[in-house]
Formats: structure tokens, sequence, C-alpha cells
């Protein structure tokens, strides 16, 4: 019972991992890293793909080996958090406009005190 949905929870994570690809607020390498774990419980060759993947295999190889974060993926994650805390700023009401901001120097805040790679 457990292999198909494992199996059905790795393909809704990559595709939500491609989504953010595109979308500038919705991260992808939690979603890919969530796909790798499921793929590992449901079906392995999947997820040898995901770590053989030119582009997304290493930061998943180095979250599971040294739970560290490429440092140009660190650079590129608060990049994109300060420009949706500016434009969160900029454009909702009063009572939200610090919400981006609050919510980007708590990820910043985790995401920096990671190990690096």
């Amino acid at each position: 019972m457990k292999t198909p949905v494992y199996r059905a929870l790795g393909l809704l994570s990559v595709a939500l991992g491609v989504v953010g690809a595109v979308l500038p607020l919705l991260p992808t390498t939690p979603f890919l890293l969530l796909a790798a774990y499921f793929f590992a419980r449901s079906h392995p060759e999947w997820e040898a793909r995901l770590l053989a993947h030119p582009t997304a295999g290493p930061a998943i190889r180095a979250w599971r080996d040294h739970r560290a974060i490429p440092k140009v993926a660190k650079y590129a994650a608060s990049g994109m958090l300060a420009i949706s805390a500016v434009s969160g700023w900029f454009g909702l009401p009063e009572p939200w406009r610090w919400l981006p901001g609050a919510v980007g120097a708590g990820v910043l805040a985790w995401m920096w005190t990671r190990p690096s790679v």
C-alpha cells in the first residue's frame, strides 16, 4: 500500500519542483528533496535518475550526505527572498506587507546556519 502512495507523492513533488523552477515564490530544491525521499522508498530507478541529474543531483546529494546547501544556492535564494520582501512591501496592504520580509528573514537565518559545499 505504501509504494503507490510514495510514488504518487514523489511525482507530485517533482511536478511542484518543476513549477517552482518557473515561479519565483515556489522553491524547487525542497520539493526535489522530497521526491528523492519518496522515490527511495518506492522506485529506486527514479531516485537514481534524480541523483544523476546534472543540476538537481549535486544539491540533493549534498543535503543527504552532509546536510549542506551549496553556496551558490544560498546566494540565489537570498536574492530571490530579497526581491519577494521588497515586492511584498510595495505590493501588499499595511498589515500584510511585513509578512514576506519576516518569513524571508526566518528562512535566511535558518539557511545560512547550514554548512556550505
